[in-house]
Formats: structure tokens, C-alpha cells, sequence
């Protein structure tokens, strides 16, 4: 029985993904997701696969196009400390925002991507245009609340397995 129940507990563990996508948070104007795109566009995001005729272009809207270059950003810039938070447009989810057909957001640094369209400095990007949203990761709690999730994942496991063995 003991087996059978670690058996049970670990499956559940492996099926939970770890991945985090950053994605742009809903109700906020087009002015202001076109801000965040051009920060992380201009800050080391690779955003070739949302130009016209990259990959990602489809479908043509600036949530789009925010979510796939606030990815791109989080994904290569969180092991040096980058943030997901994008002065409060953006979110750590673990769901894949809506892809066209060939689209693939990048879930780790290592996928996603080595080229950039950052040809100047101060966070703007000649290809969108505009200044940019810094990520301040103030008040930033999406990693907090998922490493929770996680957490209480597992202590509702290891408490049921306590359960079952007591039987």
C-alpha cells in the first residue's frame, strides 16, 4: 500500500510543469503594451519572430506581439535577475498564450533565442518605436505565489499519503 501511494505521489509531482511563460496582463490600452514591447525589445528580447514576417507576426495585435516579446525578455534574461513584471503590464502564467501555426514561445533561456533587435540603448527600438517600461520587479509576486502553489501541491500530497497509511 505505501508503495502504491509514493507511487501515486510522485507521479503527480513529475506531471506539474514547471515552465513559466511571461505573458502581458489584460485591460491595459495599446499605448501602453506598445511601451512594454518596445523595452523588451530594446533591452535584449529577440523579437525578430513578431516582425512582419517572422513566425510570431500572426496574429497581427499588440497583445500578441507584447506577450511573445515579454516572454523572449523573461525567458533570456532571468538567470541574471530579469524580472516578469514589466512596471506592472506583465505576468508570470504557465499556460502558453494563444500561437499561430510555427509560433513557438521560447520556456527557458535556453530556447529562446540568441539574436536581438536592440541596435540602441536607453530601452527604445528603432523597428516599434517609443521609450519603454523598465521591468522593476517591485511588488512582483508571480514567482512567490507559483513556488506556493507548488508547495502546497506537495504538503496536500505528503498529508494524504499520511492518510492512507494510517489505514
Amino acid at each position: 500500500m505505501a508503495v502504491w501511494v509514493h507511487l501515486v505521489l510522485l507521479l503527480a509531482l513529475s506531471g506539474h510543469s514547471s515552465a513559466a511563460y511571461c505573458i502581458c496582463r489584460d485591460g491595459l490600452s495599446d499605448q501602453v503594451l506598445q511601451k512594454t514591447i518596445d523595452y523588451a525589445c530594446g533591452s535584449g528580447a529577440d523579437c525578430s519572430a513578431i516582425l512582419q514576417s517572422g513566425a510570431c507576426y500572426q496574429p497581427n495585435t499588440v497583445k500578441d506581439h507584447c506577450n511573445y516579446a515579454t516572454n523572449s525578455y523573461f525567458q533570456k534574461m532571468s538567470q541574471s535577475g530579469g524580472t516578469c513584471d514589466f512596471s506592472g503590464t506583465a505576468m508570470t502564467s504557465t499556460t502558453i498564450p494563444n500561437q499561430a501555426s510555427g509560433c513557438v514561445y521560447p520556456s527557458s533561456a535556453s530556447t529562446a533565442g540568441t539574436s536581438t533587435t536592440n541596435t540602441t540603448t536607453s530601452g527604445t527600438n528603432p523597428l516599434f518605436g517609443g521609450s519603454g517600461v523598465a521591468p522593476t520587479g517591485i511588488n512582483d509576486t508571480s514567482t512567490a505565489v507559483g513556488l506556493f502553489q507548488c508547495l502546497s501541491l506537495a504538503f496536500s500530497l505528503f498529508l494524504l499519503s499520511l492518510w492512507l497509511l494510517s489505514w
